[in-house]
């Protein structure tokens, strides 16, 4: 059984948690997710940080749901932990794949991440795709691009 005591708040300090403990595997996991926000949020040109996520996670939820559970499982095996739990965050395997075509696969992202025009939704995206093009490497990619219709290229 582990002692949950250092975790726990102290009665001399009730606004606050102390926490005499760190797991590295969470620190390099939350650091990790901040770059991947941040890179979206230079390669799309976003100066919000809150926007960025947003076209991040919607991204990673169309992508989800528009392929076969075992593609998605694939995929989401390669993403950083933290970043693997917001790509399964509300999926329910038995509803997918849902076939959309790439003007209602942005729109749906659109839609979620509530950005206001295409132009900006587009360029998100390409963010997204981009990012995970250099830290999922081509093998993935390529096997992701392959069960997509081809009309989905125009997001590299």
């Amino acid at each position: 059984m582990w002692d949950l005591r250092p975790w726990l708040f102290k009665p001399n300090q009730p606004d606050s948690v102390v926490m005499e403990h760190h797991l590295d595997v969470i620190d390099r996991t939350v650091a990790k997710t901040y770059a991947w926000v941040d890179e979206v949020a230079s390669h799309s040109g976003f100066d919000d940080p809150h926007r960025a996520y947003g076209v991040l996670r919607a991204t990673l939820h169309a992508l989800r749901d528009r392929v076969e559970p075992n593609v998605a499982a694939h995929l989401a095996a390669q993403l950083p932990m933290l970043v693997r739990g917001i790509f399964y965050e509300g999926w329910d395997p038995a509803r997918t794949p849902m076939r959309m075509s790439v003007t209602e696969f942005l729109d749906r992202i659109e839609k979620e991440a509530g950005l206001k025009s295409a132009s900006t939704v587009e360029d998100g995206v390409r963010a997204v795709m981009a990012l995970c093009w250099d830290e999922l490497g081509e093998g993935t990619m390529n096997h992701l691009m392959s069960v997509l219709p081809s009309d989905y290229a125009v997001l590299l």
